[in-house]
């Protein structure tokens, strides 16, 4: 009899073995290729795409730009992740607006020497506002990476200029000024640039208060608001229900860059949110439209409805009064005989 000798244990280790020596060599060949790449040029990290943005814009391909939050999710409340530790480690700058709780440890965590420069660009949704952004950026970027950055900054500020001038005309031609809108307050400076009425505004959800929210209520439906304006990295649930109550429509809109292909920078984000606006009026006044053409076609048939029993009235007080006439004359014959 011979013995059974089994192969598949020992083909079976080796294969694993010579799969844990691939992976060991692609993790060493990748961070050979990453700390080369990040060698080449300088690295500046921002805590939004809004900061990422502008680095991009004044400096070009002269530096790496990497962003930490996502543009769908409110900084504040963004959850860090073990690739955001990375990024950092290869810092020669990093930027933040002073509302991440988080930047700290991050910067901790990474063992980062990065220079760091936090209540950066604190409000952006003005024209004025952004100008003063960029020139901020533009002095850090020059005086700790001695980038020449002059040229890219006036082309920027000029963009900013006719960017300002096309809302306005925008705003004039859909209507924006004076219409009552309710809005999510991260967004007012922008929509109250824009011309609209500001008429009430809310906080994050998680910090109204149902007194608060009341209010909103109550001035809304004085004032006769028409739109529900959210911010979508606050969340939109609040605003559908506050839209709901007061009979208005809603409509989010963005406030950082990046959160769509053609929105690159601020600017563009500007453009891209004024046409949600003027599509979300649009609807709105498509509604007032039918509900008013809606009321005017109850109005006839009630008018209608009241000249038919008008005349059904008349025709028999007509026919009463003809029959009356009928008596009468029958009477005053019977008697004259």
């Amino acid at each position: 009899m011979h013995p059974i000798i089994l192969h598949g244990a020992s083909s079976v280790k080796r294969a694993y073995l010579n799969l844990i020596l691939v992976a060991l060599v692609l993790f060493f060949v990748s961070t050979g290729i990453i700390t080369s790449v990040y060698a080449e040029k300088p690295v500046v990290v921002t805590s939004t795409t809004v900061l990422a943005s502008i680095v991009e814009d004044l400096a070009g391909d002269q530096v790496i730009v990497e962003y930490i939050s996502l543009p769908s999710v409110c900084p504040a409340h963004y959850d860090v992740k073990p690739s955001d530790v990375e990024k950092l480690k290869y810092a020669s700058l990093v930027l933040s607006h002073g509302i991440e709780p988080w930047i700290d440890k991050l910067i901790s965590a990474s063992g980062s020497r990065a220079q760091v420069f936090k209540d950066i660009c604190k409000s952006w949704s003005t024209p004025s506002d952004l100008k003063n952004c960029y020139i901020q950026v533009a002095d850090i970027l020059e005086k700790y990476l001695g980038i020449s950055i002059n040229e890219r900054l006036n082309k920027s500020l000029q963009i900013i200029d006719e960017v300002a001038s096309w809302l306005k005309n925008y705003s004039r031609e859909n209507g924006f000024e004076g219409v009552p809108v309710v809005v999510m307050k991260w967004q007012k400076s922008y929509i109250s640039y824009l011309g609209f009425n500001v008429v009430a505004s809310y906080g994050p959800p998680e910090t109204v208060s149902l007194k608060e929210y009341s209010d909103v209520i109550s001035n809304a439906t004085k004032a006769r608001a028409i739109l529900v304006i959210d911010n979508i990295p606050s969340g939109v649930d609040l605003g559908i229900k506050i839209a709901k109550e007061i009979g208005a429509v809603e409509v989010a809109i963005h406030n950082f860059p990046k959160a769509a292909p053609e929105i690159s920078n601020v600017t563009d984000m500007w453009i891209y949110n004024a046409k949600l606006l003027a599509n979300a009026l649009r609807a709105v006044n498509t509604t007032i439209t039918t509900e008013t053409l809606y009321n005017q076609v109850l109005k006839l048939s009630r008018d209608v409805n009241s000249l038919i029993m008008y005349l059904s009235i008349s025709i028999v007080i007509n026919i009463i009064l003809a029959v009356a006439l009928v008596i009468v004359i029958v009477k005053f014959k019977g008697v004259k005989k």
